[in-house]
């Protein structure tokens, strides 16, 4: 039986740490990198905690039924990591399990996006995480509703969502940037591509929308990566900064991103935000530590996961039939990487 010694020596950490992660410890400090390896090699070791040994008691002394949920990510494990918005999702996910007591299982779906590998008995319910779409429901049991999507919501009448409003994160962000006196207003995101197919974000949808609606719009100031990751950022950035009508302010799909835009701009000697004003999306936790602090939207990323759990533990135990779509709210957060623009 794995123990957390044996998690501690594979992690390359002390005990102490591998015992306060895998109790969800709000007050350690440590990497997602780290936390992530921890709990992953705790999942391949079969690790259980003394109270999961125990038969999973219940606080009144009750024994209490193991539920065994299927977590199932878009993206790939080096994916996630180049972008912190899907880790802090799963993280919550976690956590969340381990109040509830259940057992949490990775299931992966095919490159050709046909099927699931199950990773054993089927779950008793599913939590996916990423951009899904009504195409790819067939992968999904036909007698299996306890499946809640997180960042996507294929089919509102049938399954549970957790979703965030980014057309009105998107206006509002836009809104600030105007308010600052910026007209020229650029964007930088990315296609991602999976299982075949591109998928396009609703932000930038949102960004043509305003822009259109304020007279604002220039195509040649939208600039498009393959990814969403800062390599991409710092590409889209050096691109735009061969425009001779550059824009004063952009909007960039996501605050890794904008960290590679920010790279791209201090190379070139420009000032940030002096010259130009930049808005990320997500506010990982890097965000206020770059220079300058980024100005990003907020997106409550862990407590997306957490509110994922929470449905589908409702689902499980009340027997409830009725889908339930949550939209968290976003919240601007100011810091060093906007200014009002000036035209002297």
């Amino acid at each position: 039986m794995a123990t957390i010694k044996d998690i501690a020596g594979q992690a390359g950490v002390s005990m102490a740490t591998v015992s306060r992660v895998l109790n969800y410890d709000p007050t350690l400090s440590v990497s997602d990198e780290t936390r992530k390896r921890i709990l992953e090699i705790a999942q391949e070791l079969n690790y259980r905690t003394p109270r999961e040994r125990n038969g999973g008691a219940s606080a009144n002394g009750g024994s209490k039924e193991t539920r065994r949920i299927g977590l199932m990510n878009w993206y790939t494990d080096q994916e996630e990591m180049l972008d912190p918005y899907y880790l802090a999702i799963r993280l919550g996910i976690e956590r969340e399990c381990f109040k509830h007591q259940f057992e949490l299982v990775k299931m992966y779906k095919h490159s050709t996006g046909e099927s699931i590998d199950w990773n054993g008995e089927p779950p008793d319910g599913v939590i996916a995480i990423g951009r899904f779409e009504s195409q790819d429901l067939d992968c999904f049991p036909l007698n299996l509703d306890a499946v809640v999507f997180v960042d996507s919501s294929p089919d509102d009448e049938r399954y549970d969502s957790v979703v965030f409003d980014m057309g009105h994160a998107v206006r509002g962000a836009l809104n600030y940037l105007q308010a600052l006196g910026h007209t020229r207003i650029g964007y930088i995101g990315g296609h991602n591509d999976q299982y075949s197919r591109t998928t396009r974000d609703e932000r930038e949808l949102a960004f043509g929308e305003w822009c259109k609606t304020h007279d604002l719009y220039e195509p040649s100031h939208v600039f498009m990566g393959s990814n969403w990751y800062p390599e991409d950022g710092y590409q889209m950035m050096k691109k735009a900064l061969e425009s001779s009508s550059r824009p004063t302010a952009f909007l960039v799909q996501n605050d890794s991103m904008a960290i590679g835009a920010l790279r791209a701009l201090h190379e070139a000697d420009i000032k940030v935000p002096e010259e130009i004003s930049i808005i990320g999306f997500n506010d990982i936790a890097m965000a206020e530590f770059i220079q300058p602090p980024l100005t990003t939207i907020k997106v409550h990323m862990e407590y997306m996961g957490e509110t994922a759990v929470e449905l589908i533990a409702e689902r499980l135990l009340s027997k409830r039939n009725i889908a339930k779509k949550v939209v968290l709210p976003t919240k601007l957060i100011e810091r060093g990487s906007c200014s009002i623009l000036d035209n002297s």
